[in-house]
């Protein structure tokens, strides 16, 4: 895919005008602020409303975008951003994919939402993303299921910046309280696994006779 976007940055979610809906995005920006891992909170359209610390860690090696930051609106990071197959592990299958079937979701029911629209637009610019949004995303929702699209509980692959890390996966767990969903915003937070360990001789031998044994039920075409 191609990643550019042509279009304005979708304007920010206004914070809610009532004090106390104020007050509380503060008090969760310290209980965000708490998290060591990746956390945060996006509207309707994943302009970002809250992030933490290790969030901006985790993205701090992208270059500047005028639309696609990811700690301006999430989804046009990861659709639009060129590097952001250098944080995203599996970038087109793991990450844009599922942003893409949550983005025609949030269609659905914002349909007339000027960033949603905006957004569209800059997928529409790409022939390649079009095409994919329109033709490629229904067959690829059909094959997988929809339990593959969730964003809470999937599992993805990360290339983190702290070698501590390296090339790792995350878990993503929705944990948006009711007030937020009030609020029409989601929190999410992605929980860092540690690298997995080569697998042992022993291991291996035992997954090489599995796949050979799988295999081996395959007819021989004859001679």
């Amino acid at each position: 895919m191609a990643y550019q976007a042509g279009g304005q940055r979708s304007v920010p979610r206004p914070v809610p005008a009532s004090l106390e809906a104020q007050a509380y995005l503060q008090d969760y920006a310290t209980l965000l602020e708490a998290v060591s891992f990746p956390s945060v909170v996006v509207d309707h359209r994943w302009d970002v409303v809250l992030a933490n610390t290790a969030f901006a860690s985790l993205f701090g090696g992208v270059g500047p975008h005028p639309t696609a930051m990811p700690g301006d609106n999430f989804l046009r990071f990861v659709l639009f951003h060129p590097d952001a197959s250098e944080v995203l592990g599996e970038h087109e299958s793991r990450w844009c994919l599922p942003m893409l079937a949550h983005f025609a979701a949030a269609v659905e029911r914002h349909g007339h939402d000027h960033g949603l629209q905006s957004i569209r637009r800059d997928i529409a610019q790409d022939p390649i993303m079009e095409a994919a949004y329109r033709q490629g995303l229904p067959h690829w929702i059909r094959a997988v299921g929809e339990q593959a699209v969730a964003h809470d509980g999937a599992v993805r692959p990360l290339k983190h910046p702290d070698p501590r890390w390296g090339a790792t996966e995350c878990r993503i767990v929705d944990e948006t309280p009711r007030t937020l969903a009030d609020m029409g915003c989601s929190r999410l937070t992605l929980v860092l696994r540690p690298a997995r360990r080569a697998a042992s001789p022993a291991r291996r031998t035992v997954r090489a006779r599995r796949t050979a044994s799988h295999l081996s039920v395959v007819p021989v075409p004859e001679v």
